[in-house]
Order: structure tokens, then C-alpha cells, then sequence
């Protein structure tokens, strides 16, 4: 007979524990998101004179959405009126030696407007650039070297998130539930309030591990995401969001052409002949994209049944696996099969003719602990 060794395989009580396995999660958020951002500044340029800046200039789209931009630099082509003028001399497709170069009603792809026929060129030189048709002068300036809103670092983004977990008819905001009218005014975002969602601009920008100079000057994307993680076997006030920051764009050395950020759009006016003219500017910011993704666990019996009895059953099929590959794969399968097992040999009779009954021969039986 033979008789195993040795005790059962402990149960992996901790990853259930660990991953919640008796918890039923919903993880199809539902999110919204309102922002705001607010700080003033003042600058003195020569194309806008002296200027104060407020949230209606800067913040572009002004709804307060989840995306949003913030002017931090400027190209400023002021006084564009819809005429005739030389195409930039930066845009190769528009250079000519002769009127034959710009064959009219010809748009320049890459450049500012239509082909009049003419080829312009400076005093003497040989080399020139085709006239064209479009908002005159066209833009010439290169880029500051000084972000115009350097000072915007100190203005502030309020971020307020509203959420609901459909499964369990959870719902839950960042803002702290309270009735003093005044708590938002003089809160600010840190470890000692997380529930104020008022964050200062170039804290942001410091907590993703960039410079605000640097990314005023060329623009730049950053992700803010919020993230739920809540356990409603716990209270309420357990489920708090967590809040990461990270740059979204890609950050190459050098002054690469594919740094930053930046798109033109313009404000159009009338002259008192009632002649449409419009100041046309290149911005340079900074991109916000606040994303939010979360899940939440509470307790329920079935989870709870299917997760124990398939812990239950992966237990016994591993333990019978373990114990083929020992046995019968392994060079020294033979030491192993001895600790495993014992051989109890049981006595029987002998015939009196001395020959073993066949009956009551040696009688092998395994039989396991």
C-alpha cells in the first residue's frame, strides 16, 4: 500500500482579497467637464499699443469646455486689406525670373493668395517673388523671442467634474460639498485640499515637468487626467479623484519644426468708406485636454460564487499537474515518487506446499493521504 506525503497547496486568499474578485464593477463613466480660467495682464507692443488682456482674449473656445487653448505668444499683422502686393519671399513655390513664372489666377499653395500674372522684383535683382491677390501685406514677422503673456503663469484654471457610475446609481463631484461662498476664491489645488479644483497655470506646466517660459514662447499640449477609482463598500467620501499631468506633444531638442503650438485666426473691421480690413495673428499656447476615466466596486454574490469556485478549481487541476510533471517528466521523477509515497507491504498466508495462493498473493494498494 501507498500512502502520500506531505500537506495541501495554500489557497491564493490574497489576490482575491488584492483585485476584489467578490466586487461587481461598472467602469462606463459618464463624465462632464466645466472650465474656467481667469487672470488678467497688461502688455505695450508696437502693433497693439497698450493693451489689458482678460479671459475673453486669451481662452479660445470661451464655452469652457473640456478642450481648451490659452494664448501665451503673438504674430500680429495688423491693417490687411483684400488687394494686390508681392508674395513672401520665404515661399519658394512663389519665387520668379520673369512674368511667365506666376501665370495668373494660379493659387500659391503654400503661400498667401492668387497669382496676378506679374513677376515683382527689387531694384536690379534678377530674382523675384509673383504678385498676388490677398490680404495685403501679407505676414512677414517671425516669431518673439519673449512670450507677449510670459506673465500668465499666475492665472488660474477651475476644472469641475461631475460623474456618475450608471450600474450603481453613483454619482460624485471634485468639488468640495460645502455652503461657503467664499471657498473657491482662496483655494488652490495641493495635497492639503485636494477637493479645490482651482489649479495656478504654471503649476500645471511645472507638474508635467516642463518649463512655462519655454512652452509660452512655441505652445505646447498637455493632458490632465482625472481618475476615479472608488470602492462603495466603503463611504462616499472614500471615492476621491486623483489627478495626473502629463505633455502631450512631442518635445524634440533643438528648435525643431515640429515643436509647439500654434494656429491664425483674425478680427475683422470696417473703415468709415465701409472697406473690410482685419488684424490677422499666429497664437502660440497652450492646449489643455482634460480626460477622465474611472471604475467602481461594490460587493455582490455573484462574483463572489464564480470567483471562489474557479479558485477552487484551478487549485485542484494545478496540484494534478504538478504532481504528473514530478512523477512522470522529470530525470529524478524517482525521489520525488518516494517522498510522495510509502509502500506498506501486507502479509497473507502460504499454502502448506509452500507455493503462494494466487489469491492471497502480495496485495499493492495506493491510497493517497
Amino acid at each position: 500500500m501507498k500512502r502520500t506525503r506531505g500537506g495541501s497547496v495554500p489557497r491564493p486568499r490574497w489576490v482575491f482579497l488584492l483585485k476584489k474578485g467578490y466586487q461587481d464593477t461598472d467602469t462606463s463613466l459618464q463624465s462632464s467637464i466645466i472650465t474656467k480660467v481667469k487672470g488678467v495682464t497688461f502688455t505695450n507692443t508696437s502693433e497693439l499699443g497698450e493693451r489689458l488682456w482678460d479671459v475673453a482674449d486669451y481662452v479660445i473656445p470661451p464655452q469652457g469646455e473640456n478642450v481648451f487653448f490659452v494664448i501665451t505668444n503673438l504674430i500680429v499683422t495688423p491693417n490687411q486689406r483684400q488687394e494686390t502686393c508681392a508674395e513672401s519671399d520665404s515661399i519658394s513655390d512663389a519665387l520668379c525670373y520673369e512674368d511667365s513664372d506666376c501665370p495668373p489666377g494660379k493659387p500659391v499653395m503654400t503661400g498667401n493668395g492668387v497669382r496676378t500674372g506679374r513677376c515683382l522684383r527689387v531694384e536690379n535683382m534678377t530674382r523675384g517673388t509673383c504678385e498676388i491677390f490677398a490680404w495685403c501685406p501679407v505676414e512677414t514677422k517671425s516669431r518673439p523671442e519673449k512670450p507677449l503673456l510670459g506673465k500668465a503663469e499666475d492665472f488660474t484654471i477651475y476644472i469641475k467634474n461631475f460623474i456618475r457610475f450608471p450600474k450603481f446609481n453613483f454619482f460624485k463631484t471634485n468639488v468640495l460639498d460645502t455652503k461657503d461662498l467664499k471657498y473657491l476664491k482662496s483655494c488652490h489645488f495641493g495635497p492639503k485640499d485636494p477637493y479645490c479644483p482651482i489649479f495656478r497655470l504654471g503649476s500645471v506646466v511645472k507638474w508635467t515637468g516642463s518649463n512655462f517660459q519655454e512652452i509660452a514662447l512655441q505652445g505646447g499640449v498637455i493632458g490632465i487626467q482625472i481618475e476615479w477609482d472608488c470602492d462603495l463598500d466603503k463611504a462616499p467620501s472614500e471615492c476621491n479623484p486623483r489627478y495626473y499631468f502629463s505633455r502631450l506633444d512631442s518635445r524634440f531638442p533643438g528648435n525643431s519644426v515640429s515643436s509647439g503650438y500654434n494656429f491664425r485666426f483674425a478680427k475683422y473691421y470696417r473703415d468709415g468708406a465701409g472697406v473690410e480690413f482685419r488684424t490677422l495673428m499666429k497664437a502660440y499656447g497652450i492646449r489643455f485636454d482634460v480626460m477622465v476615466n474611472g471604475r467602481a466596486g461594490k460587493f455582490s454574490i455573484i462574483p463572489t460564487v464564480i470567483n471562489v469556485g474557479s479558485g477552487v478549481a484551478l487549485m485542484g487541476v494545478g496540484s494534478f499537474l504538478c504532481d504528473l510533471v514530478l512523477i512522470y517528466l522529470i530525470k529524478k521523477s524517482h525521489f520525488y515518487r518516494n517522498k510522495k509515497f510509502e509502500e506498506v507491504r501486507s502479509g497473507h498466508p502460504v499454502a502448506a506446499n509452500g507455493k503462494a495462493n494466487v489469491e492471497q498473493l502480495q496485495n499493492l494498494q495506493t491510497v493517497e493521504a
